[in-house]
């Protein structure tokens, strides 16, 4: 049913094992593990982005908070209003709450698959497996060795059932039934005890609930003071600090060892990559915090300096305008009264004295 995620699933842990195997040996128990490993890196590899996404959005939101408050007490009493306006907010703020948890959704389908894939290594006995997922059961010993697991061969299969991590098969778990354990007896290697897989088990579940609990103790850490003070924030805070690591704990007996290894890998590559996306993060935001206060320093006024009255300064302006029209006024008088125009309102009258060229004839005539 699940196929589409247990080929790929399976297709990476074999091209890891591939790789390991060449150095190492391919019954090799280190070989197997440091596939079980890698495949949590290529796949947290390939999530990076959408993790550096959900980052930004969760601190987006921590910045929305007192928008989106002020929301929920406007309209406290018409709900259909309130989701409207709270999506509106989002939208204009680019916000989309789906991306803050893709990386989560994203893992649970690979968890699956390699869950059921390593536990389809022993198909012996009976059973569907941990919470429904697991080995079909029914085969003996000699039919499982010989059968193909998605897209390991039969080889891979007795490779696997072969290899030992401190004297422990990677599929194996605390509870695993005696019928089952018989299955790991092959090419020389006998059965495991319950003793070598619990020392092998309980140091990895005490070291994958640490580091569950140090990982969301880090998130909660970077959380806003609002953020932290809302009650469902404070639940899921309580949930990932305590409730989760104990579940680890607590399912840990029924989990096999490279599920546990698993757990382990992905929570050290979550601490690491935690550090490196918020401290870039941070380090932007300072930046630009930096460039804001440059630019509000050159558009402040020298140590000294008066600041500017803007008031004065639109005064003088309508004082240099009105002179202005007064003085194009006087310059326009003359030339108005030449022209036999009458001279405009406030502007003094022509005195110019006439040319005396016309008394002069005037006086010739007379004389005459």
């Amino acid at each position: 049913m699940l196929d589409f995620i247990y080929y790929p699933v399976s297709a990476i842990l074999w091209f890891w094992h591939q790789a390991f195997g060449y150095v190492l040996g391919k019954n090799s128990g280190f070989a197997w593990a440091l596939a079980v490993v890698f495949l949590v890196f290529t796949l947290r590899l390939v999530l990076y982005k959408p993790f550096v996404k959900q980052v930004r959005t969760t601190r987006q939101m921590q910045e929305l908070q007192p928008q989106i408050k002020e929301l929920q007490k406007k309209y406290k009493n018409d709900r259909q209003q309130m989701t409207l306006e709270m999506q509106k907010l989002q939208k204009e703020h680019g916000f989309n709450p789906l991306m803050g948890c893709l990386p989560v959704l994203l893992q649970v389908p690979v968890f699956i698959g390699l869950f059921h894939v390593l536990r389809s290594f022993n198909r012996v006995g009976s059973g569907g497996g941990f919470a429904g997922f697991g080995h079909s059961g029914g085969m003996t010993v000699e039919q499982n060795a010989n059968t193909a697991n998605y897209i390991f061969s039969p080889g891979d299969v007795q490779s696997f059932l072969a290899a030992r991590l401190f004297g422990a098969p990677l599929s194996s778990f605390i509870t695993q039934p005696m019928s089952q354990l018989e299955s790991f007896v092959h090419d020389g290697a006998g059965m495991p005890s319950k003793a070598a897989i619990a020392a092998v088990s309980i140091p990895l579940m005490i070291i994958a609930g640490l580091a569950t609990h140090f990982n969301a103790r880090a998130s909660v850490a970077r959380q806003s003071a609002e953020a932290a003070a809302n009650p469902q924030a404070a639940m899921m805070n309580k949930l990932a600090l305590y409730v989760f690591p104990l579940g680890v704990m607590v399912g840990g007996p029924f989990l096999p060892v490279a599920i546990l290894l698993y757990w382990v890998s992905n929570n050290i590559w979550t601490y690491g990559q935690q550090h490196l996306v918020f401290g870039k993060i941070e380090k932007e935001e300072e930046e630009k915090k930096q460039i804001a206060l440059e630019r509000r320093a050159q558009n402040a006024p020298k140590p000294g300096a008066k600041p500017v009255d803007t008031r004065k300064k639109s005064a003088a302006a309508k004082t240099e305008a009105v002179a202005d029209t007064v003085d194009l006024d006087k310059a326009d008088a003359p030339q108005a009264a030449q022209n036999g125009a009458k001279p405009a309102p406030g502007a003094k009258p022509n005195t110019a004295k006439k040319r005396s060229g016309n008394r002069g004839r005037a006086n010739q005539k007379r004389r005459r």
